[in-house]
């Protein structure tokens, strides 16, 4: 935990967070924004397998990041994360990487969980980043395939998603 981290509060997002939330999507210009309804959804019926990030020197403990995710219904094994955000004031100081390891560490120790997918759009390098480094501190495999051409979307042009899936996960760092 770096000296930037040492006031923060990881925990489960409540719908009162889905506001910020949404805000934080939009504020991102690379994330698919949903309607701020589905945020409010995902803070209520996914709250056990998403995360926020609140600093705590601030007042409010509004949220200044997240990560959403799900346990996929037929790998209960497999935590899929949907979306990774962190507010532009407090980005660079490694919080992606807290949010993420705190939401799997917490949902494997739940659930048993044994591997994390996500999909990352070709050129998105900061997801890149963050997904190949978490696969190297928790001395998985990372495997990449493309889940969805460009072809099967049917608003328009659109890059072709990939699937990143990491694992069997050891949640002990890497020597």
């Amino acid at each position: 935990m770096t000296a930037a981290q040492a006031d923060l509060q990881i925990d489960r997002p409540s719908v009162a967070d889905g506001a910020a939330l949404w805000r934080m999507a939009r504020d991102s210009k690379v994330l698919d924004l949903n309607s701020s309804y589905s945020y409010l959804l995902w803070c209520r019926d996914f709250a056990a397998t998403s995360a926020v990030a609140r600093d705590e020197s601030s007042e409010a403990g509004e949220p200044i990041g997240f990560v959403t995710g799900y346990v996929r219904p037929e790998r209960p094994d497999t935590l899929l994360i949907w979306q990774v955000a962190v507010d532009e004031a407090h980005r660079g100081r490694g919080l992606a990487a807290a949010l993420l390891d705190g939401l799997v560490a917490r949902t494997a120790a739940e659930r048993g969980l044994t591997t994390v997918e996500t999909t990352i759009t070709p050129g998105n390098a900061a997801s890149e980043r963050l997904f190949t480094s978490f696969a190297e501190r928790h001395g998985a495999r990372l495997e990449r395939e493309v889940l969805f051409d460009a072809g099967l979307f049917p608003d328009g042009p659109h890059d072709p998603e990939v699937l990143y899936r990491i694992g069997p996960l050891s949640l002990t760092p890497a020597a």
